[in-house]
C-alpha cells in the first residue's frame, strides 16, 4: 500500500510511522499518511519562515500569475483530485458546476475558481486623511507565516481558502490536513508546489496531537482553523499564549425559517439542498427548519418525497446523489442524535434506521415532533438529519433562531422579499441568505458570529483579513 507523503520544503518527507486512510464508503484502506514528528513540525515551519521574505518581496504581478498557474495545476489534475475526495472523504464524484450534483468534482471546480479570485484582486494603498499639513496611509502587509488546520467534510476546497488568500498576499503557509482525510489534501499541496518556491506551502499530517504542536509555536503569525467549537476554543487558547491572532470558522446549527407566505413545493428542492448537501456534513447547512403550521404538512410531504428519491451510495459508482457519513466518530453521532430524538417525542418521517453493512450510511433522516430543547434541535448533527419544527408566529420563530450560541448562518424563505429581509436582519449570525441556504460566493466575505467563531474569509474583506494594516503618516 502507497505511502502518501508531506511536502516540507518543496521536498517530499515521510515518517516512521503511518497511519491507514480509509473509505468510509467500504471500510477498506486506501493509502498510508505520515504522523509527522514534532522536529518535522517545527523544520515546516522554520522553512515556510525562511521563505517568506523573499516571497513577499516578489511584485505582485508575479504572485498574482502564480496564483493563476497554480489554477491550472488544479484544472489541470481536477479528475485526480476529485478521485480522491471521493474516496477518502466519501461525497459523490457529481457534477462540475454549481448547478450540478455538489459533489467531489464541484469540490475541485471550487479550489479552481477560489484560486482564480484571490488572484484577480488588489489591495491598494488607502488614503484615509489628508490635508494641508499630513497625509496618512494604510498600506496593507502580509502577517508572515500562516498555520492552517483544515477539516474532513470539504478537505481540498477549505485548505484552498485558507492557502490561497494566504499566499496571494505575501504570506507563506503550513497546514495540517485531518486525520480522516489527508491524502488528497497532501496530493494537492504536491501538485501546486510545482508553480510556487520552496517553503511557501507546507504539509505536515497526524492527528490532534500535531495539530497542537503547531498551533503552539511561537514562531507562527496567524493561525486559520475550522473545525469544532470545541477544538477551536484550544486553538484559541494556544495563540493567545504567543499573542497571535485567530481566524475560527467552527461549527453551526443553522436555522431555516419559512415565512406563513412560502411556497413549499416551488421551494422544497433548495431547502432540501440547504440542508442535505454534502450528507449534511457542512458547517453552514440548514440543521433545523421551522415552518409555520399553515405550511407544515405540505412542506414535510414535499421534502420527503425528494429524500426519498435520492440515490445513495459509493460516490465512485455512477448515479450515486448521496454518500456515506465520512467516519465511525460521526456516525455514531448521528445515530446518537437519532435514537434521542425518538426517545425525546420525535416521529420519524424517513430514514431513522442504520441499514447495517460495509460503510458509514446513514438513509437521509426526516423528524417531526420536536421542539426547542430537544438534542436534535439544540445539538449540531453535522449529519443527513433534519429535524422540522413547528411555530405559531414568526417572533416565536426569529426567538429560536437566536437562542442557541451557534451563529454561522441562517436562512428565511418567502414570497416576499422584502418581508423576508426585514426578518433576516434580526437573526444573529454571520450570513443570512433569502430563499437559498449555504450558497458561498469567492467573492462575499463568510464568517460566523457567537460561538461559531471570529473573522471572515473570501473576497477583498477576506484578502485584508491575511495581512496587518500599516499606517504610513507623511509630515508635509
Amino acid at each position: 500500500m502507497k505511502t502518501y507523503l508531506n511536502t516540507i520544503n518543496g521536498k517530499a518527507v515521510g515518517s516512521d510511522k503511518t497511519f491507514e486512510s480509509i473509505n468510509p464508503a467500504t471500510g477498506e484502506a486506501i493509502g498510508r499518511v505520515p504522523i509527522s514528528t514534532k522536529e518535522q513540525v517545527a523544520e515546516a515551519v522554520a522553512a515556510a519562515r525562511a521563505a517568506q521574505p523573499a516571497w513577499a518581496a516578489r511584485p505582485d504581478a508575479e504572485r498574482k500569475a502564480l496564483m493563476m498557474k497554480t489554477a491550472e495545476i488544479i484544472k489541470a489534475n481536477s479528475a485526480y483530485l476529485a478521485e480522491w475526495v471521493t474516496r477518502e472523504q466519501g461525497k459523490p464524484l457529481g457534477g462540475v458546476g454549481p448547478d450540478q450534483v455538489p459533489g467531489a468534482r464541484f469540490e475541485v471546480w471550487g479550489c479552481e475558481a477560489w484560486t482564480q479570485v484571490p488572484a484577480s484582486l488588489d489591495l491598494p494603498v488607502e488614503v484615509v486623511f489628508e490635508d494641508a499639513t499630513r497625509r496618512d496611509e494604510v498600506h496593507r502587509k502580509p502577517f508572515g507565516v500562516i498555520g492552517a488546520i483544515a477539516p474532513w467534510n470539504w478537505p481540498l476546497l477549505i485548505a484552498i481558502w485558507q492557502i490561497i488568500p494566504s499566499i496571494r498576499a505575501g504570506n507563506t503557509v503550513v497546514i495540517k490536513p485531518s486525520e480522516y482525510t489527508s491524502i488528497g489534501t497532501l496530493e494537492l499541496v504536491r501538485l501546486i508546489s510545482a508553480a510556487l518556491p520552496p517553503g511557501v506551502v507546507n504539509t505536515v499530517s497526524g492527528a490532534g496531537e500535531v495539530g497542537s504542536w503547531l498551533v503552539s509555536d511561537p514562531r507562527l503569525d496567524k493561525i486559520m482553523f475550522t473545525g469544532s467549537a470545541r477544538t477551536g476554543a484550544k486553538v484559541a487558547e494556544a495563540a493567545a499564549k504567543n499573542v497571535i491572532p485567530v481566524t475560527l470558522e467552527l461549527g453551526g446549527n443553522d436555522a431555516a425559517i419559512m415565512l406563513p407566505d412560502a411556497d413549499p413545493k416551488a421551494m422544497a428542492m433548495g431547502l432540501f439542498w440547504g440542508a442535505f448537501i454534502n450528507m449534511g456534513q457542512t458547517c453552514a447547512a440548514a440543521k433545523r427548519l421551522y415552518v409555520p403550521e399553515n405550511l407544515y404538512e405540505p412542506t414535510v410531504q414535499a421534502l420527503k418525497e425528494i429524500a426519498q428519491a435520492m440515490p445513495m451510495g459509493d460516490g465512485m459508482k455512477e448515479g450515486t446523489v448521496m454518500g456515506p457519513i465520512q467516519n465511525k466518530m460521526q456516525y455514531d453521532k448521528v445515530v446518537d442524535l437519532v435514537e434521542s430524538a425518538k426517545s425525546e417525542g420525535g416521529t420519524i418521517v424517513c430514514g431513522g434506521t442504520a441499514p447495517g453493512g460495509p460503510g458509514y450510511f446513514y438513509p437521509l433522516t426526516l423528524v417531526t415532533g420536536l421542539k426547542d430543547g430537544n438534542r436534535l434541535v439544540d445539538e449540531e448533527q453535522f449529519g443527513p438529519v433534519l429535524p422540522i419544527i413547528k411555530y405559531r408566529d414568526v417572533e416565536e420563530a426569529i426567538a429560536s433562531a437566536n437562542r442557541l450560541d451557534a451563529g454561522l448562518g441562517a436562512s428565511v424563505w418567502s414570497a416576499d422579499t422584502a418581508k423576508a429581509a426585514e426578518v433576516a436582519g434580526r437573526i444573529h449570525a454571520g450570513t443570512v441568505w433569502i430563499n437559498q441556504h449555504g450558497m458561498i460566493h469567492p467573492m462575499v466575505p463568510f464568517g460566523g458570529a457567537k460561538g461559531s467563531g471570529y473573522g471572515v474569509e473570501f473576497g477583498v474583506e477576506g484578502l485584508k483579513a491575511v495581512t496587518r494594516p500599516q499606517v504610513i503618516s507623511i509630515k508635509k
